[in-house]
Formats: structure tokens, sequence, C-alpha cells
């Protein structure tokens, strides 16, 4: 695997133009999936590894990764498949997103994949592992899964999704401010945390199901007018089919009518490049997934300087 991802710097150039690489692998069957490779560190043999008791069932132990100690996830096991039992062929692809970084056991790494976010299909309703599926592509005539590495990581680690009441008590009563933001993400699991997120600091949520869904409202506010009167500002997650968060704030920022929006990218991909790519399509903040507080918090500070900007 060495040398696989090689070459970050040539990734960064797909930025913006609604591309992206896949990461192809195989776990104890013939399928393959798939990760973002914005979401991986690097592949590495299957090192030793040191079981944990009380662990999670699908942790399959920890190790040792260039000094640091991380877990590693049997990735078929939480699947639901068997779980891989011979370590000495296995992989490990260390991987970054969500505040963590953990390694996924798999069987095989097969090779990356450059495509575009318009060939990223929503997983077929009624698919039998389709709710640990964030989407699907064809490659070559064979169906290709991208695994949704962020609820394998939820169901290890968990997450906390309520506000702090000291983040409530900051709840501005000024009556004239508009308390409303657009809300981007494909995943409806992401859309709803949010939602439940900002609507306890009393901010409505404008839903949109992924990068050209949100253009296309924001362009039929400005057509009509109404834009500063429909939101205050926009988050907006990153990993999209249609249209990728990069490619929707390049749009925003090409457009007269849009460029001056305040756009908060929201995102699973805290990779230590991504401020950098966030930067260069223009985003004015990038919140990694997902702690309500921080979001809540950064919401906040946003509607009510703008609301002291009005004032004077």
């Amino acid at each position: 695997m060495a040398g696989l991802l090689d070459g970050v710097n040539q990734r960064t150039q797909l930025v913006g133009k609604n591309r992206l690489e896949l990461l192809l692998f195989r776990l104890s069957v013939r399928q393959r999936y798939a990760i973002n490779v914005f979401k991986v560190r690097e592949v590495i043999p299957c090192p030793k590894l040191k079981r944990l008791p009380d662990s999670h069932p699908n942790v399959v132990g920890i190790g040792n990764m260039r000094g640091k100690t991380i877990p590693v996830i049997d990735l078929a096991s939480a699947l639901g498949y068997p779980p891989i039992t011979d370590l000495d062929s296995a992989f490990v692809i260390i991987t970054e997103f969500n505040r963590y970084v953990q390694g996924f056991l798999v069987t095989e790494v097969d090779r990356i994949l450059n495509c575009n976010w318009e060939e990223i299909m929503p997983p077929p309703k009624g698919a039998q592992r389709g709710s640990y599926l964030t989407a699907i592509t064809n490659v070559e005539g064979e169906l290709i899964e991208i695994v949704d590495v962020e609820k394998v990581l939820e169901e290890v680690v968990g997450s906390v999704k309520d506000v702090s009441d000291d983040i409530k008590e900051q709840v501005s009563t000024e009556s004239n401010v508009l308390r409303k933001v657009l809300v981007a993400d494909d995943s409806l699991v992401a859309r709803n945390q949010v939602k439940r997120a900002l609507s306890q600091v009393d901010i409505e949520c404008v839903l949109a199901k992924d990068g050209r869904d949100a253009l296309e409202q924001l362009q039929g506010w400005a057509e009509a007018g109404t834009l500063h009167d429909e939101i205050s500002l926009i988050i907006s997650d990153i990993e999209m089919p249609e249209m990728d968060g990069y490619t929707l704030v390049a749009e925003i920022r090409n457009d007269p009518r849009l460029k001056d929006l305040y756009v908060i990218m929201h995102s699973s991909l805290s990779g230590v490049f991504n401020n950098a790519m966030v930067e260069k399509v223009g985003a004015d903040e990038f919140l990694p997934k997902f702690k309500a507080d921080e979001l809540a918090q950064a919401v906040l500070d946003k509607i009510q300087s703008h609301a002291v900007h009005q004032s004077n």
C-alpha cells in the first residue's frame, strides 16, 4: 500500500469541482465497498492488536500505529457479516473524521477511484444493509457501496445530541432578529440532528437534501428578492451527491446575489488538510461534526452579532 495515498496536494485540486476520490476495499465477501479518501490517513497491514476487556463487540482491539494507540473496528462485523479472522493478511484503513482517529479492519484494499459527485446515488430503499450505506456508485458495471462509517463509529462511541443549558441561556429575546438558517446535508439523520440542536436555541431550519437543492432554493429566493428575509446563514455538509459542499460554496461566491452569505461548513471531514480546502472555496467557518453545543454557539454568535450590527 506504499504510495497509495500520496499526493494530497493533487487531491485538493478536486475542491470546488464537484469531484471526489474513493478508496475501494473488500471485506469477507466479494462485494467492493468504498470510503472517501479525504477521511483516510493511510492504509497499513494489520499490526499486532491488543484486545481490551468490556470494549464494544465490533472493536477487535487497539494497535500502536506511528506512536499512537488507536482502536481498530472490524468493519465486516459492524456491517453484519462474519468477523474477519485472518488478521495476518488483513489491512487497516486508518481514518480521521468526527474528531476521532480510528482504524477499520478490512480483508483487501483495491484502488483509488476518481469520480464525479453526480455519479454518486442514494442507496436503494430496502437494501439489505442499506442503513449502513451512505451512497452507491457504478464502476465498470459493478455496484460499489459507500459505507456510512460515521454511523459505524457512532454505534461504538456514541454522541451528545442536546444543547447544554449554558448555551440555551444565551438566546437573545430580540424580536426582530431573523432566526432562520438553511441546512444542506444528504443525511436525514444529520439534518435532524442539526434541526434538533438549533431548535433548542429557538432557531428555525430550512432543510435541503444536497448542495444542488440548496443552491436552487437560494437562487429562487434571490430571484424573488426575498433572500435576506428567508435565512440568516447557511450550514452545509461537504460530502453530498449531485453537488458537494465545496462546489455549493464556490457557486455561492460566484453569484453576485449570494456572494455575501455567511457559510458554515459542518462536516465529518476533520482531517488536517480540510481547513485549507474550506478556505480555498471561500467558506466563512468550519465545524467538525457533531457537537450540539459548538454548532449552536457558532450560529448564535453570528446571528446575534448581525443583530448588533443592524442596530448600529
